[in-house]
């Protein structure tokens, strides 16, 4: 029976020593040390660049893009949608580049942490949805040209716009219950060890997010680009215009989006590998590509104005009618003031005039006197 007994608590003390080294695996795993200071000069010049030229780009393109809904244009409802989306991302770009300057240190909130993160990936995936529906928008409206008159309408575009930003607001809530906001040790969403819940949500972004959207942007493009190429009511360049669009809305796609989406997918995928999960030798490698590709992904809010808003004729029209009456405005002011120092000019002259007749009639009256 002792002989029993202490089989037991052998058996017993090799359980509880299994149980301590995995506890110390998972919490070595779950405590990497993930902060690398390569990537804050780029990643700073990086945000600042966007800021700089996203700001002031998205701004106008509100405007110019406002115009067009009130001229019953469709494509200007999702421009607009698109323009606002990347000024409220923008808006919180400084207070990323000084947590990447400061060297990963988030000197803010949790709230404030969560609620930047929950804008960041709300703009990625509304900007991607509604970059499906101007390519989707293009593509009925070139290949079906005539079947489409009357059925493309604003209201259907307002409802699928709103559509997409309720069930993307909805999708991102779990962002305000996620440890990675916690700010207890200055971090702010930084990657984590993953669980089964995380596993399945990056799955979801990858398909979803990614994979889905860019199927859409290849075909509608293509289309797209085939339907101009056979028109024999196009002159070259304008279909060399429409093929250098198609080809850069997808490259642009990608540059900014899949970087991102690949690493979740490897971050999924090693999540069914144990002995990756017992290190840090992948989350330490892998580090450095994603602040990266995060960075990237906000190029998107910099270059759509640019490529999409400066690609619709009406638009591109519209900015040549307000550049037309900035430099008529220009023009007419010097002008304008030159005429007012004129007429100032010919006052004082005949203030000058008239002071000088008193005397000269009265020296007048004195030598007539004399």
């Amino acid at each position: 029976m002792k002989t029993v007994y202490g089989f037991q608590e052998m058996l017993q003390q090799n359980d509880t020593m299994h149980e301590m080294t995995v506890t110390q695996i998972s919490g070595a795993a779950t405590n990497c040390t993930l902060t690398n200071s390569e990537d804050r000069v780029p990643l700073v010049v990086l945000y600042s660049v966007v800021l700089i030229i996203g700001l002031p780009a998205n701004i106008v393109t509100v405007y110019l893009t406002f115009l067009q809904v009130r001229r019953k244009n469709v494509l200007g409802i999702y421009l607009l949608s698109l323009s606002v989306c990347d000024l409220m991302y923008l808006c919180t770009l400084p207070m990323w580049a000084d947590y990447v300057n400061m060297g990963h240190k988030w000197r803010w909130s949790s709230i404030a942490c969560k609620v930047t993160g929950y804008f960041f990936f709300n703009n990625m995936y509304i900007s991607i949805f509604l970059l499906c529906c101007i390519s989707s928008d293009r593509y009925v409206a070139v290949v079906y040209a005539v079947e489409s008159r009357g059925l493309r309408q604003q209201r259907p575009a307002v409802a699928v716009t709103m559509v997409i930003v309720l069930v993307v607001f909805m999708g991102h809530v779990p962002v305000f219950t996620m440890i990675e906001g916690n700010t207890v040790e200055g971090k702010c969403f930084e990657p984590g060890q993953s669980t089964l819940t995380v596993t399945g949500f990056n799955y979801a972004r990858f398909i979803i997010g990614f994979l889905a959207p860019l199927f859409v942007l290849v075909v509608t493009n293509r289309a797209i680009l085939a339907s101009v190429q056979a028109s024999t009511g196009l002159r070259p360049c304008q279909k060399e215009r429409v093929r250098y669009l198609a080809i850069a809305v997808v490259i642009l796609f990608l540059v900014c989006f899949a970087p991102y989406h690949i690493i979740l997918l490897l971050r999924a995928v090693t999540f069914h590998i144990p002995k990756l999960q017992k290190t840090c030798d992948f989350e330490e490698r892998i580090y450095s590509p994603y602040t990266i590709s995060l960075g990237l992904s906000t190029l998107n809010s910099a270059i759509n104005p640019i490529l999409y808003v400066l690609s619709s004729d009406n638009i591109r029209k519209e900015l040549r009618r307000g550049l037309k009456y900035l430099q008529w405005r220009a023009t007419l002011q010097p002008r304008s003031t030159d005429s007012s120092q004129h007429k100032m000019h010919n006052s004082k002259n005949s203030s000058e005039v008239a002071a000088t007749i008193p005397d000269v009639a009265k020296h007048g009256r004195g030598r007539v006197g004399v």
